[in-house]
């Protein structure tokens, strides 16, 4: 392994996060050289030598190696951008920033010949993209399925295990360090369907833009899913799926699912991350692992960045396929619809209803929707009056 100058923007939770788990295992061949912040004036607990101006570290003959871990995502995309013009390798945790600019990001990594690594932009601490690369670089991939979000899961597992009210968990959360003062991205999906999109490439190879697939969160769930969930003896998960159907083209969604009891993501409580990888022979295979927190990220970027010391970089098998499968939103399927205004009622257009329950204070709908019909009322489904989960037969 060659050694490692580190020019390191960020010094948030992942950044120290970061440094935390370097000066823990001592590696002499991965050191922080410099580390660029927006705030040179801020105590930091860390001996290492500050900055506010980016030059200084692309200017430094001795960094070889940018690592970017800001929330800017425009800021990082400069960041990034920069690196691999310069012919510096460069590792990100952005997830919005490659979400919206990777095809970008992936023709800058051809043209200049320079890796650009970011396992750590999904799930934290499981390795789902270098395993999408190197061991489900065929056709039998079916699909990725699972909890992306370490945040909105914490709040549902405190909800569902300890009875914990909605507000109650979500400032848990935010004191724990898991949730974002303003958690938008968080229980909204949006975090969940960056990270989707990023896997989507390396599961398929097909880029698809954040604003064409379905996103929605747990921000109006109320306790009447919970009950129904309950009586159901189901438990509600905020899922990312994307899915090779039958004709060829893949669907990609993020929204909450009422799980039964017998899937693997059932199980998968607080702050980590589970995946289900399902294929044509081998079936379905589980990864699970820590997806919020300082250390647990930190300890995938220290991977990212040790695999760049060994040269590694992805090769993008999927995206040099003769037919990259095509996106699609039209596909069918069940789901639960509550609604506490009778002007909502009529707002989801149903194919067909197998269930519906009034009440004085709220009412629900189950029945077959296309998602294709979904996706131009998210805003308006994520009105206080109403929610809405998939609703899996299985």
């Amino acid at each position: 392994m060659k050694k490692l100058n580190i020019g390191l923007f960020g010094f948030g939770t992942v950044g120290k996060g970061l440094h935390d788990v370097i000066t823990r295992i001592d590696n002499p061949n991965v050191s922080i050289r410099r580390v660029c912040v927006r705030d040179i004036t801020k105590k930091r607990d860390a001996d290492l030598p500050f900055t506010d101006n980016p030059d200084e570290i692309f200017n430094d003959p001795e960094i070889n190696l940018i690592v970017e871990l800001i929330d800017d995502a425009e800021a990082a995309y400069s960041i990034v951008k920069r690196a691999l013009e310069s012919r510096l390798p460069a590792v990100s945790g952005n997830k919005k920033m490659l979400a919206y600019h990777i095809e970008e990001m992936i023709d800058l990594q051809e043209k200049t010949g320079t890796p650009l690594l970011y396992d750590a932009s999904a799930c934290g601490s499981i390795p789902v993209i270098r395993n999408l690369e190197e061991y489900y670089d065929n056709d039998l991939l079916i699909s990725v399925k699972g909890i992306l979000n370490g945040s909105s899961n914490f709040i549902l597992s405190k909800i569902f295990n300890e009875h914990m009210g909605y507000a109650e968990a979500l400032k848990l959360a935010q004191d724990l360090g898991f949730a974002e003062s303003n958690p938008t991205l968080d229980i909204d999906g949006w975090d969940s369907v960056f990270k989707l999109v990023i896997l989507t490439i390396h599961a398929f190879g097909t880029y698809v833009a954040p604003e064409n697939i379905f996103t929605y969160g747990i921000s109006t769930m109320t306790d009447a899913e919970i009950r129904f969930a309950n009586q159901h003896d189901r438990r509600i998960k905020l899922v990312a799926h994307v899915e090779k159907m039958p004709d060829g083209k893949v669907t990609l969604s993020v929204m909450p699912h009422l799980i039964s009891r017998n899937k693997y993501i059932y199980s998968v409580e607080d702050e980590f991350n589970g995946v289900v990888i399902k294929g044509l022979f081998y079936y379905k295979q589980f990864m699970f692992g820590q997806g919020a927190g300082g250390h647990p990220t930190g300890s995938a970027v220290l991977s990212d960045i040790t695999a760049s010391g060994y040269d590694y970089r992805y090769e993008y098998k999927k995206r040099h396929e003769s037919e990259i499968p095509e996106f699609t939103n039209d596909r069918l399927f069940r789901v639960y619809y509550r609604y506490s205004d009778s002007n909502y009622e009529y707002l989801v257009p149903f194919r067909s209803i197998s269930e519906k329950y009034s009440s004085k204070d709220f009412s629900y709908i189950i029945g077959e929707v296309n998602l294709k019909d979904l996706l131009p009322l998210q805003e308006q489904l994520r009105k206080p009056e109403c929610f809405i989960a998939a609703y899996p037969n299985d």
